[in-house]
């Protein structure tokens, strides 16, 4: 089964990896993280970055959202939601593909 198969949000035991289709990388002339593919570059913004960057397979989506409510302190739930938000874009756009 696959992602784009799957319409439930992501669970909190899964672990997501990038997509080997991209590159994710620090990019100095946008300031900016970016995903660069084949036919074009995604420029990201500071929280799309912060996520996409902790996606490696190894985290589960719980301790990716554990690690970013300490990065930006203050209302969990709210960083919570925008994870699993940003996650599902992300699976939904191809970028990251679900780890077995």
């Amino acid at each position: 089964m696959t992602d784009t198969a799957t319409p439930s949000p992501p669970a909190a035991s899964e672990r997501y990896a990038l997509n080997p289709m991209y590159l994710f990388r620090w990019e100095p002339t946008q300031d900016s993280h970016v995903l660069l593919y084949p036919e074009g570059i995604v420029k990201l913004n500071q929280t799309a970055g912060d996520i996409i960057e902790r996606c490696d397979g190894q985290r589960t989506v719980a301790e990716l959202v554990a690690e970013l409510q300490l990065r930006y302190p203050g209302d969990d739930a709210r960083v919570a939601e925008g994870v699993y938000k940003f996650l599902e874009v992300f699976r939904a756009k191809g970028w990251i593909r679900r780890q077995a």
